[in-house]
């Protein structure tokens, strides 16, 4: 052999790299691998959770623009509105005080339930499938990832066993009022945030404790113990994340975060007045940590939070009443309709589908109470006990309603009505802070359960799941909606009105009609549309209200639209007609051949506006 022959290496330096690669990948491999193998049972928990969620909410699939959910249809369209001006962040054309509904004056999006943040993260879903794709999907991963987060904290912080965390979970994720919720009311199921606020507290209650057990020597962990002191650094990263946390809730569901604020308050105090000793020793290091997380959220939320209650069209009240958004009191012992164990008659218990949050039936009060009494005075069992009998109160709203009578009983609410952020929650909703107080019980018992010997084992576990069976939600009803236009989905509104200008749809969105809005829903809130279903200040005295009033012409088109009959028309509505197109800003009025009593709607348009233009399947008045 010569000399002069290469060596292996010098023979093929490409080969020798690619070995070396695969050997440095196939560890990273194995690991995953393992990781993967360590997980399977945590993962099946939350395959089981989205496959159930993708089950209850299958009939939006497989075509979700014309399938709507059939007991409240009508938020589901304001919510893909919603979703539709929010992904025009993704586009760089997006502000708090949208010009694309309520021309010319606009909507507010902090005054309304906009849920921001989940629109701007799925924006590219909404821009390349539509927002009826966003919403199904959103629809579906609330109950989900609600559920996958109390299983993360159950199994992590309260170190639960997996079948009790599971059982706890599955109620918090697709309990009756997370069911009810989902007809539509997505910045209400959007809960997943809201077991990482609790970690992120106990986290920082934890690290503020100055009577820490740690090894006495690092590299002996098995050694002697001795009393650390506050882990400040854990302590200021706790209170940055849960800064952040808040921060990203504010622009999901605000009310959301309110109840569990209020939770966590009752429950602090209730823990503080348990354990004197912890409080004694946590609370400077605690309330610091509190205060610096406060203080970093106002410096993102100060200025929406300002334009929220005080900006152009915000409004500082709220628009429900609170004697009507009231659980009935024996709403609390009755199975959800929605529930497989559940009447149709237990309806009448409620103000609407959407607000089943107290129907937990008589099985699960049972035998909660139960396991609350068999945990004893455990510190938690005890916070979760008082939070969730307040918070159960508190929903009963200001005067007790039984069975539908109103009693004239004084209820807890009353001591809080008329306060400020307080007043613009609906009672009835504080039950749904009951429904993850409920399953921290029902974890605890479990786990205390299954971690001991004799009866207990077998008939803890088996009287929960027998409490829980009755109320497996059945999936959400649904119907097919009316196919858009091919006026708006092929495009030809850009014949009738250039992007951002305002095309005015007939018959006009109301509250209780918002169904033109999803011609810009379709359309990605690329023409801006006026009047329509939004919060804002034409109340008496610029009090919160539901939609704006009518525009005399509006109000015709409406009535014609309602009726079928053909007014008479002359100068003066004809000069009526052209003022309100020019207070709307508008560049077109559009009728779609789908429009009830399109022929009556033509015929009037047409001695208000002259003679129209056929364009696809609509016709249309350039104003």
């Amino acid at each position: 052999m010569s000399s002069a022959a290469p060596t292996a290496p010098d023979a093929a330096p490409e080969q020798a790299l690619r070995l070396a690669d695969r050997a440095a990948r196939r560890p990273r491999t194995a690991r995953l691998l393992a990781a993967l193998g360590r997980h399977r049972a945590d993962l099946a928990v939350a395959l089981f959770f989205l496959l159930l969620a993708g089950w209850l909410t299958h009939g939006l699939w497989p075509d979700p623009a014309s399938r709507t959910l059939a007991l409240n249809a009508a938020d589901q369209t304001l919510y893909e509105w919603f979703l539709a001006v929010d992904a025009r962040a993704l586009l760089g054309d997006f502000s708090l005080l949208t010009d694309r509904l309520n021309a010319p004056d606009g909507v507010n999006l902090m005054t309304n339930t906009t849920v921001i943040a989940l629109g701007i993260a799925l924006a590219p879903v909404t821009l390349l499938l539509g927002a009826p794709v966003t919403f199904a999907l959103l629809a579906a991963a609330n109950l989900a990832g609600t559920a996958v987060a109390w299983y993360l904290l159950f199994t992590r912080t309260l170190r639960a066993r997996r079948l009790a965390a599971g059982l706890g979970a599955g109620l918090c994720g697709f309990g009756p009022g997370m069911i009810s919720q989902t007809n539509s009311h997505l910045h209400m199921t959007a809960q997943w945030l809201v077991p990482v606020i609790v970690w992120l507290v106990v986290r920082l209650l934890r690290a503020a404790d100055p009577e820490r057990i740690g090894p006495a020597d690092p590299a002996d962990p098995a050694g002697s113990t001795v009393v650390l002191g506050p882990d400040r650094r854990r302590m200021v990263s706790s209170a940055v994340g849960l800064a952040a946390a808040i921060t990203a809730q504010v622009f999901i569901g605000e009310e959301v975060l309110f109840l569990t604020a209020l939770t966590l308050l009752i429950m602090a105090v209730t823990y503080a007045t348990v354990d004197r000793e912890l409080a004694r020793r946590a609370l400077p290091g605690f309330a610091g940590g509190m205060a610096l997380a406060a203080g970093l959220a106002l410096l993102v939320l100060g200025y929406p939070l300002w334009f929220q209650f005080a900006g152009p069209q915000g409004v500082a009240d709220g628009m429900f009443s609170p004697h009507y958004f009231s659980a009935d009191l024996r709403s609390w012992w009755t199975i959800s309709p929605l529930s497989v164990a559940g009447g149709d008659d237990a309806a009448r218990l409620t103000t609407g589908p959407a607000e089943y949050n107290t129907f937990l039936g008589w099985p699960l009060l049972l035998v909660t109470a139960g396991c609350a009494l068999w945990l004893g005075r455990r510190r938690l069992a005890v916070a979760c006990t008082v939070a969730a009998l307040v918070m159960g109160g508190l929903a009963l709203g200001p005067a007790v309603v039984f069975g539908g009578a109103r009693t004239g009983v004084p209820g807890p609410y009353a001591l809080l009505a008329g306060l400020p952020v307080v007043d613009g929650a609906l009672p009835m909703r504080f039950a749904l802070a009951v429904l993850p107080l409920a399953g921290t019980l029902l974890v605890l018992a479990v786990d205390r359960a299954l971690r001991g010997t004799g009866r207990a084992r077998r008939l803890i576990p088996a009287a929960v799941g027998a409490a829980l069976l009755p109320l497996f939600p059945t999936p959400l009803p649904t119907a097919e909606r009316p196919a858009l236009p091919e006026f708006i989905t092929g495009g030809h509104w850009r014949q009738c009105v250039r992007p951002g200008g305002v095309l005015v749809p007939v018959p006009l969105p109301t509250p209780k009609e918002p169904w033109p809005m999803r011609w810009a829903a379709a359309a990605d809130a690329a023409f801006a549309t006026p009047e329509g279903f939004f919060i804002g200040p034409y109340g008496r005295n610029g009090t919160a209200a539901m939609g704006t009033y009518q525009q005399p012409t509006s109000a015709l088109l409406s009535d014609v639209a309602r009726r079928g009959d053909q007014p008479v028309i002359g100068d003066e509505q004809r000069r009526q007609a052209a003022q309100d197109a020019d207070f709307w800003g508008a560049s077109c009025v559009a009728l779609a051949d789908s429009a009830p009593h399109a022929e009556s709607l033509r015929a009037t348009l047409e001695q208000l506006y002259g003679p129209s233009t056929r364009v696809a399947d609509a016709w249309i008045w350039r104003v």
